[in-house]
């Protein structure tokens, strides 16, 4: 039975139909050019970041930085030598090889044991050249032999009272027991425990420096700031004192006077300093 026959039915409506569909256009991809422009942009951005930031590094180092100044400074002492050094030896001539270096080696001997009856000890004396040659005329002929030694003495303290003269007399007995065969290669004076003399040399050569570094500092319009840098060195001049053969011979009847007299104790400092 139809609907429109029982009165007493629900109505019937229509079933819910679905909603439209919505049409939508698709997304186009940008053009290759906007993102390469992006791109370039964003690189330029941060270049200017990174220059900023070190422009500002740079001020800041510069406020920063210290200047510095370069000076060397001289400081020179005086000091009594305390160390006496000569050579001496024996030279022997004879017609064959043999026999010249026998009689040398005597000689020797008997120069070493005079040295040591004068107070030196074996641990002074040192062999420091022996030679053997052959000698000849203007023909090239063969004439004999020649054979020298040589001993390095060397004397400490001398710079006590008294040493000096005994220094002076063990060269006398020394050229006496060797005769005329003697070789002397003159005498040096040392300063072998300068630890003193060093201090107060580097004290005065330090001085010096400052004040060559002030000096330089005030005419530059600033100040002298602290150490950075210090180079040290050191120069003891040894003075030779040379004996020759004539003059040794002629003075042996008066004996042999030494004086020391004073020596030179340099030292140099090169100093940077902080300007302030």
């Amino acid at each position: 039975m139809s609907d429109l026959t029982n009165p007493t039915a629900a109505p019937r409506t229509a079933p819910p139909s679905s909603p439209p569909t919505e049409w939508r256009p698709l997304a186009r991809p940008a053009p290759r050019g906007a993102w390469f422009g992006a791109v370039v942009v964003l690189v330029v951005l941060a270049i200017g970041a990174i220059g900023l930031l070190v422009g500002r590094s740079t001020r800041a180092g510069a406020a920063g930085a210290v200047g510095t100044i370069t000076v060397t400074g001289s400081g020179t002492v005086q000091g009594v030598p305390d160390t006496l050094q000569f050579s001496v030896g024996v030279q022997t001539i004879r017609l064959t090889a043999t026999e010249a270096l026998t009689a040398n080696d005597l000689g020797m001997q008997n120069l070493e044991n005079t040295l040591l009856g004068r107070g030196l000890k074996q641990k002074d004396l040192q062999t420091s050249n022996l030679n053997i040659y052959e000698n000849t005329n203007s023909h090239g002929q063969l004439t004999g032999f020649t054979v020298d030694e040589t001993l390095n003495v060397t004397m400490h303290n001398v710079d006590e009272k008294g040493i000096l003269a005994k220094a002076g007399g063990a060269i006398e007995a020394a050229a006496r027991s060797a005769g005329n065969g003697i070789q002397f290669n003159g005498i040096t004076f040392s300063i072998t425990n300068q630890g003193s003399l060093l201090a107060a040399a580097r004290t005065k050569a330090m001085h010096d420096a400052l004040s060559q570094a002030q000096q330089d500092a005030t005419a530059g319009g600033t100040s002298v700031g602290g150490v950075v840098k210090i180079i040290d060195q050191v120069n003891q001049q040894v003075l030779p004192f040379t004996y020759g053969y004539a003059a040794m011979t002629s003075s042996l009847h008066a004996g042999v006077p030494l004086e020391a007299g004073t020596q030179p104790v340099s030292v140099q400092v090169t100093v940077v300093y902080a300007l302030n």
